[in-house]
Parts: C-alpha cells; sequence; structure tokens
C-alpha cells in the first residue's frame, strides 16, 4: 500500500521548468537603459560646427585682449620702401607675414587692432541695445495703457525707420565720434528687446509668482530685476547672439562709408574701405579683414542658433 500511495502521489504529467533567473549579470547594462545613455550622451555632446565657433570666438577675444603685444608693429608706422609688399606665400616675406597696404602699415598688425575695436563697438552697441529694449519693455509691461501704446508705437516707429539712412544723417550733422558711433549703433535693434521683454514681464505676471512678490511688499525694480529678469535672461542673451553680427555688419559698413572709424583708429570695415581702392593690385588689403568679418558674424550666428535649441524648453 506504501508503495501504491506514493506512486499516486507522483506527478503524471509534464514537469514544470523552475523560472529563469532574471537578475543581470554584474557589468552588462540593459539595451533600453544603453540607448537611453548613449542618445543622452548625443544631446549633450556639441556639434563639431558649434565646437570650431567657439574656438573662433575664443581666438577672437583673445587677439582683442592681446592685440598690443601680440602686434609686430605699430599701426601708424609707415614703411614707403615695402608698401604693397604681398604676403607669405606670394612672393612677400616673413616681415610682413599679411603684406603691406599703400603706405608700408603692416597688415598684420592692422587686422589685430581692428579687430579689438570692431568686436568693442559691437559689445558696446550690443548692451546698449538690450538695455534700451529691457527697460522699455519692462516699463510698458508695468504700467500699460497710454504707457505701453507710447512705447509699441516707438517701437514701431523704429522698425519702419532706415536706420542706415538715420545714421548716416546723425553721424552727417553730429559730426564722428567713437563715443556717439557707439550710441548710435546701440539705437539698432532695441525694438526687438523691448517686445521680447515686454511679452515675457506680461507672461511673468500672469503666471502668479511676481504678483505674489508683489504682494509682499517689493517694489517694482525688485521684482522686475530680481525675479523676473533672470527668469527671461536665457531669451534675451539668444537674441543678443543673434543681433550681435548684424551690429558688426553694420559698423562695417559705416566704416566702409568713411563714416565710421576714423584715422588713426582703424576696424574691420575702415580696412576694407580703404582697400576698395587697391583691389586689383593688392588684394590682401582688403581680403583678411574680409575674411575675419564672415567667420565672426557666421560663428556668433551658430553659437546663437545653438544656444536656442538649448534653452527652448520645448524643443527637449
Amino acid at each position: 500500500m506504501s508503495e501504491l500511495s506514493l506512486n499516486a502521489a507522483a506527478p503524471t504529467g509534464p514537469v514544470a521548468a523552475p523560472p529563469p533567473n532574471t537578475a543581470t549579470p554584474p557589468g552588462i547594462v540593459p539595451a533600453g537603459t544603453a540607448s537611453s545613455s548613449v542618445a543622452t550622451r548625443r544631446k549633450r555632446r556639441l556639434p563639431a560646427s558649434v565646437v570650431l565657433a567657439l574656438c573662433w570666438v575664443t581666438a577672437m577675444l583673445l587677439v582683442a585682449l592681446l592685440a598690443d603685444r601680440i602686434s609686430p608693429y605699430s599701426i601708424t608706422a609707415l614703411d614707403l620702401r615695402s608698401r604693397l609688399s604681398p604676403p607669405v606665400g606670394f612672393g612677400g616675406g616673413w616681415a610682413h607675414p599679411l603684406g603691406t597696404d599703400e603706405l608700408g602699415r603692416d597688415v598684420l598688425s592692422r587686422l589685430f587692432a581692428s579687430i579689438r575695436m570692431s568686436l568693442l563697438i559691437a559689445f558696446g552697441a550690443s548692451a546698449i541695445s538690450a538695455a534700451l529694449g529691457v527697460a522699455l519693455g519692462f516699463l510698458a509691461a508695468h504700467f500699460r495703457g497710454l504707457v505701453e501704446q507710447a512705447v509699441l508705437a516707438l517701437v514701431d516707429f523704429q522698425a519702419a525707420m532706415p536706420f542706415l539712412i538715420l545714421a548716416l544723417a546723425v553721424l552727417a550733422f553730429f559730426g564722428n565720434s567713437l563715443p556717439l558711433f557707439v550710441c548710435l549703433l546701440g539705437l539698432n535693434g532695441w525694438e526687438r528687446y523691448a517686445r521680447i521683454a515686454r511679452g515675457l514681464a506680461i507672461s511673468a505676471g500672469a503666471q502668479g509668482y511676481a504678483a505674489a512678490v508683489r504682494q509682499l511688499g517689493a517694489s517694482p525694480w525688485r521684482v522686475y530685476g530680481r525675479h523676473v529678469l533672470p527668469n527671461i535672461a536665457s531669451t534675451l542673451i539668444v537674441s543678443m547672439t543673434l543681433s550681435f553680427p548684424e551690429i558688426i555688419l553694420l559698423e562695417s559698413g559705416l566704416s566702409f562709408l568713411g563714416l565710421g572709424v576714423q584715422p588713426p583708429m582703424t576696424s574691420l570695415g575702415n580696412m576694407v574701405g580703404y582697400g576698395r581702392e587697391y583691389i586689383t593690385r593688392a588684394s590682401w588689403i582688403l581680403l583678411s579683414p574680409s575674411v575675419v568679418i564672415v567667420l565672426t558674424t557666421l560663428s556668433v550666428s551658430l553659437i546663437g542658433d545653438w544656444l536656442r535649441d538649448r534653452l527652448d524648453p520645448t524643443l527637449r
């Protein structure tokens, strides 16, 4: 009986296999996690074009800071015996790597000084334009009503006015000086900052945090300076990087026409303007500043596009 009962208790069907071990061996990352980490690394990796743009802009900033130390000659040093000397590789020597101009001045030394002057003008004008536009935008967002309508009318007038004609008229009437020239360029493009600042300030008030700080007794200066401005700073920085190349090109155009930087100072547009008379005999005089203008504006535009994509939450 004991043997029969034991045989009867034994299972007659196929024996179920034990469940497989689902634990991941050490050192092996699951496929989903690996693919997500690779995608994250690709998003964080800078594109090659942005890396090259950052390197070029960094090089230009270093040249602007160290122009006096790395320049082999003075920008006003004349050498009539070496006038219109070609650059290295085109029959010239290493005494003047980029050649000389019509007065025997070293093109490389003048290029370094021109980069510093053009970047200084562009940075100063961009700062003035951003400060003026943000202040008027906050003013319109805070007071609303007639003040807002007046600011918007001024914005529309600025957008409709051909700025180049206005700049020519101001420089011809008041004369030319570097502070006036920088302030005049600072009036270019402030309307876009005003529109952005006004719209974002109104949006911040609708979100509630600005109104909450105001109800706690904070002054308008504190509300807009300590709470609204930091939240919209990324958008303003992107706008500044996109308008920076426009100011460089505008400065170059006015200097090309002889209404920008005046001798003995020099800028990139100034060099192109003086070199146009020798374009058939000594094209290197305007070729090097033209290449610097193109590469600098392109690099800043690429950096601005990349920052816009990185700081835009809808693209994440």
